[in-house]
């Protein structure tokens, strides 16, 4: 197993990123895919049709979401952790995702950075 972090700077406000990341019909805004999200916790969540699934864990309302991502039959959860930072640019997200199997490893991170984080970047720089 192994674990990621990394920051992306977001040129928008905390609360709006936040938004971004739990509101379902913004959520489609950014990725283009059918999404399924309720900032509530104790739910199941489902984004890019299906591809990533898991369940949500808590929320700090422009601050913090707290999710468990499924692989499979894995016995210890992968656990994501999102924590937004005022940043004078904006927001610093901050991505903690842990317990990532090894053999998921690449295209996890390769995922953070070009179709999740990376897309709410652009998105945002898009706008």
């Amino acid at each position: 197993m192994k674990d990621f972090k990394k920051y992306y700077i977001v040129h928008e406000a905390p609360e709006v990123v936040y938004r971004a990341l739990t509101n379902p019909a913004v959520i489609r805004l950014w990725s283009g895919d059918e999404v399924v999200m309720e900032a509530v916790p104790d739910t199941e969540f489902s984004l890019w049709d299906g591809a990533i699934v898991g369940r949500n864990i808590a929320f700090e309302e422009t601050k913090k979401i707290t999710q468990e991502w499924y692989f499979g039959e894995q016995e210890a959860p992968s656990i994501v952790t999102i924590i937004l930072h005022e940043h004078k640019q904006g927001t610093s997200v901050e991505v903690r995702h842990t317990n990532i199997p090894d053999e998921d490893y690449d295209d996890i991170v390769d995922g953070w950075n070009t179709q999740y984080m990376g897309a709410v970047v652009d998105f945002f720089e898009n706008e």
